[in-house]
């Protein structure tokens, strides 16, 4: 279904709350706004399977414009709004989008690229305007509240996060249906698995332009629930309105666990969320000790889930399931698994390699048919890979190694960092950690951790000190080959809100350091 089922049903039901704030728009707002966005766009010569793209923060109008967008039948592509001019330019000519709609927060950026977009005929800016922009507010305001006659389900074309290269955009068959006709796996899983309905209250702390925030909200919507949008992570703030709020479901990744359990004891009891009945994570591997934890503390109401953007598979695991089967990601209930070596041949269970999917479903990466082509089976047999190593047990249930990209190769043998992230990650002085190798003239590369610690050392005989302890208590975890070598220290890691790491961005750093290339 969607918004404007509820519109007729309960229109003065709260679609989105921003947290923050307390803004909402009720079901008849959102529908309404929806229904005369897709008539601006329509109107300006956009029509059915055409591209549209925005870029803008966690904006109260956001759920508005992508939903005007799916009501106009368009592909719309939701960009990060932390991208630099370069990168969003090059999204929005390559996806060839007809209109851009973003927000006075990204202002400046949206002048520096206005002359690099020449085929975007439609530009909107929210909460004000520069030159080269109309108004949204106005513009919309302006437009016919009557429906369009020919109302199709439009569908997201999601750009990756560029962590090992430039974002690439993932195209997914067009529907070409009569609006709220579709049928998305996302509104079937969060139902059937998650308990969605319309009486419950979702708390998004993430970024919409990321697939599992922007499609769970959707889904929300599309069953007539509550939505409660987080200008941005904290984690105090999360669980003030969780509790605040009365929030029923949520969509985390591990690295909010990981503050939220960083906070002292009395902060973390205060606020009651007992509320929740379903806590969903995915988007990265979660610690052993960080998911055990979480369960203590919240009880078996965490789900997690292992799928991309592309859709080709789905792989999930309840708290029981996780509990029998201790840091796995769970099992195929989309899809078959199968765990393939270099030459596409099945490995033994309990051996690592790449990850691919069996499924009917169909996803190509858009202009980049070398990718799309790198992503399949090198056999023929029509699996295809999110570039993701791991393994399975005699019961089927998948476990994460690491990304294929990261893997290390020290004197021949294969180490994946993610093991002793898993480790530092749990330290008590720890805040984040990026583990990759770094150039070794004996043995090729050598294992690097790059630590936000919790205190920044005052002095190189304590950043030596904490070097020592960090080492040694990876150590003490783990296989020394698998534990850094050496460790440095940031005040921040390039994260990306999603929860990725940016590793290349410090990995391309100290191999051009060294003068090597990767």
């Amino acid at each position: 279904m969607y918004p404007g089922v509820f519109a007729q049903s309960k229109p003065d039901f709260p679609a989105v709350i921003q947290a923050e704030t307390g803004e909402v728009t009720t079901y008849g707002q959102l529908h309404e706004r929806a229904v005369q966005l897709s008539n601006v766009l329509r109107n300006a010569g956009l029509e059915p399977g055409d591209h549209i793209a925005l870029c803008m923060e966690n904006h109260p109008r956001y759920l508005e414009v992508i939903w005007g967008c799916h009501y106009a039948g368009l592909v719309y592509t939701a960009c990060s709004s932390r991208l630099t001019r370069a990168e969003l330019t090059y999204i929005l000519n390559d996806c060839a989008a007809k209109g851009f709609i973003t927000s006075k927060y990204k202002a400046d950026q949206a002048l520096e690229i206005a002359g690099d977009i020449p085929n975007v005929s439609v530009r909107l800016m929210l909460s004000g305007t520069v030159d080269g922009y109309d108004s949204y507010e106005d513009t919309v305001a302006a437009a016919s509240t009557q429906p369009l006659e020919n109302m199709l389900d439009g569908v997201d074309m999601l750009y990756s996060s560029g962590t090992t290269g430039m974002p690439k955009g993932v195209a997914r068959p067009f529907p070409g249906t009569p609006l709220g006709t579709a049928t998305g796996l996302s509104q079937l899983l969060t139902v059937g698995l998650f308990q969605f309905n319309e009486n419950m209250v979702y708390l998004s702390p993430a970024p919409l332009y990321h697939a599992a925030p922007l499609r769970f909200n959707m889904s929300v919507h599309g069953i007539g629930g509550t939505t409660v949008v987080m200008e941005h992570f904290d984690a105090e703030s999360y669980l003030k309105f969780a509790e605040k709020y009365k929030a029923t479901h949520t969509q985390v990744v591990p690295t909010m666990f990981i503050r939220m359990l960083k906070l002292d004891e009395a902060t973390r009891t205060k606020y009651d969320v007992s509320t929740l009945v379903a806590a969903i994570h995915a988007a990265a591997p979660c610690p052993v000790e960080t998911k055990r934890s979480m369960i203590n503390w919240w009880g078996p109401i965490i789900h997690e889930y292992y799928a991309g953007t592309e859709g080709n598979g789905f792989v999930y695991c309840n708290s029981d399931m996780w509990l029998a089967h201790p840091g796995s990601v769970g099992v195929a209930i989309q899809g078959v698994v199968h765990i393939c070596d270099e030459e596409g041949n099945e490995v033994p269970q309990g051996e690592s390699g790449t990850i691919f999917f069996e499924s009917e479903a169909s996803f190509e990466y858009h202009n980049d048919p070398e990718k799309t082509k790198s992503s399949r089976d090198p056999k023929g047999r029509g699996w295809s890979t999110l570039g993701d190593v791991g393994y399975l047990d005699e019961d089927s249930f998948l476990y994460l190694t690491d990304r294929k990209a990261f893997m290390i190769i020290s004197g021949g043998v294969n180490i994946y960092p993610q093991e002793s992230e898993n480790i530092l990650v749990n330290h008590p002085k720890v805040v984040d950690v990026a583990v990759f190798g770094v150039p070794n003239e004996d043995f090729g590369e050598e294992v690097k951790a790059v630590v936000q610690p919790v205190t920044m050392p005052a002095s190189a005989e304590e950043a030596s000190a904490l070097e020592k302890e960090l080492i040694a208590y990876c150590r003490e975890n783990l296989a020394d080959v698998k534990c850094p070598r050496s460790v440095d220290f940031r005040p921040e890691l390039p994260r990306h809100p999603t929860g990725k790491l940016y590793k290349r961005i410090l990995k391309d750093e100290y191999w051009s350091a060294a003068g090597r290339s990767i």
